[in-house]
């Protein structure tokens, strides 16, 4: 088991990297996640009136179970966290990082408990579909507005993302305007029941993200959407 003692517990996104000064030493984690997400914790072990002696760092999977990987590294050597839950431990400037080890979701839970539960929750996405050549809702995209009303308030949401596209039929620079014509009109009816504007980012990706994959001049429904991300 890891030794817990006082404890203050961080966190960073290894797809930006985190580096601290344990010890008086350099510490340095590096991070390369691609398109993967996960997250490190840190947890700096304090004894009583000194500086910080240890530092434990873990590997956590991101909600789809994707983790990356992070180099934590300092002057004495380096070590490689490639899997969720692989853990390392940093004693001092002039020792190298521990070889990696696995820990299991209740300690986990017993050194990051507190961490952990401070983290935002993971932002809500709903998919609203339209008629063709529309900025028309379908019946059923239209009946999911409550829904969608409903995970702004309980969120207390700071920024609703609202990004329009469309299928592959017409020009790109038209089908362009008709995916900001549909984020707008889905962020003029949000408005219509509540919603501050402010809180809505609007864009649209045109034709340029397809749901599904299509050739040109392509009526597939499932692409003519609005896609709000709650967060």
């Amino acid at each position: 088991m890891w030794p817990r003692s006082d404890a203050l517990g961080g966190h960073a996104d290894p797809r930006g990297g985190r580096s601290g000064r344990p010890v008086g030493g350099t510490l340095g984690v590096r991070g390369a996640v691609g398109a993967a997400g996960g997250l490190v914790f840190l947890l700096l072990a304090l004894a009583a009136c000194a500086a910080p002696k240890s530092s434990v760092f873990v590997l956590l999977p991101d909600a789809e179970g994707r983790a990356g990987q992070i180099t934590v590294s300092n002057r004495a050597g380096a070590q490689v966290l490639d899997r969720p839950g692989q853990a390392t431990r940093v004693t001092g400037p002039d020792r190298a990082p521990a070889a990696p080890q696995a820990i299991d979701d209740a300690e986990v839970r017993r050194l990051f408990g507190d961490a952990l539960a401070a983290q935002p929750g993971e932002p809500a996405r709903f998919i609203l579909y339209f008629k063709g050549d529309s900025d028309e809702l379908t019946p059923e995209s239209e009946a999911r507005l409550p829904d969608v009303l409903q995970s702004i308030r309980e969120r207390r949401a700071g920024d609703v993302g609202v990004v329009g596209h469309t299928d592959t039929v017409g020009t790109r620079q038209y089908n362009y305007r008709l995916g900001l014509h549909r984020a707008t009109r889905v962020a003029d009816l949000l408005v219509a029941a509540g919603v501050d504007r402010s809180l809505l980012d609007l864009d649209s990706h045109g034709e340029d993200d397809l749901l599904v994959p299509t050739g040109d001049d392509v009526d597939e429904p499932r692409n003519r959407r609005v896609e709000i991300t709650v967060r």
